[in-house]
């Protein structure tokens, strides 16, 4: 029996499962009784979320974080569940992009296991899909620099790549600093760059507006605290 890695995406937010997930996917999540993941306690609620077939508490998590050694991801993956399977999931969307499980497929691969990808929620995608802006050309870098004057500087720096060759710029915040980003992007980017604001993705606060920095002056600023937010600009 073939072991077999399975990349299950979760929710980005509160959302019915049926918004998000195939019934598929759902129905081989729940079967699942080994899983890897960035925490356990979210992947405890995404299996409470989906139904389980085992009782929780009998299925195996192992939570992965920057100290876990190719080593321990390699035991994890040689241990799978009685059907062979194992599921990886991140703490939102898909695993393995933008998150740390890319490790993990990578010893998967390295151990001759079958990875199985699940369609469900990118963030990323859908911001991209969402925008308007340049879809075949971008880069997420994740989070920009605290620090003010740090954080202005590398923006301008992305924005200066984003011009040269042409490519979207995605990035984003925690949520509650979400509100000081977006007027850092305001006073930092040029009025001509085009800003995407995209909020929420896939739940009822969903909110996706693309303007450019000059556009955007011009209005009162939109509600972003304590929401999960990506802020995607192309120069």
């Amino acid at each position: 029996m073939m072991t077999q890695l399975h990349l299950i995406p979760v929710s980005l937010g509160e959302s019915p499962t049926n918004k998000w997930l195939p019934q598929e996917a759902q129905a081989m999540a729940s079967k699942i009784n080994v899983y890897i993941a960035e925490n356990a306690k979210t992947a405890r609620a995404f299996l409470k979320l989906i139904g389980t077939v085992k009782p929780i508490q009998e299925i195996t998590i192992h939570t992965l974080s920057n100290k876990t050694t190719p080593q321990e991801m390699r035991e994890w993956l040689k241990a799978p569940d009685s059907e062979g399977n194992i599921g990886l999931v991140s703490e939102a969307g898909c695993p393995a992009v933008a998150d740390p499980g890319a490790l993990v497929v990578y010893e998967a691969h390295k151990l001759n296991i079958q990875v199985i990808p699940w369609v469900g929620p990118s963030s990323i995608l859908l911001g991209v899909m969402a925008s308007g802006l340049d879809g075949q050309r971008f880069a997420f870098h994740g989070y920009a620099p605290v620090q003010t004057q740090e954080r202005a500087k590398q923006l301008q720096q992305w924005e200066n790549t984003s011009a040269k060759l042409k490519q979207t710029q995605l990035l984003i915040e925690t949520p509650y600093r979400n509100m000081a980003m977006f007027q850092t992007l305001l006073d930092t980017l040029k009025p001509s760059t085009r800003l995407c604001i995209a909020r929420a993705l896939t739940t009822e606060q969903e909110w996706i507006k693309t303007h450019t920095i000059a556009e955007w002056k011009k209005q009162p600023a939109p509600d972003l605290d304590k929401q999960a937010t990506l802020f995607l600009f192309l120069a």
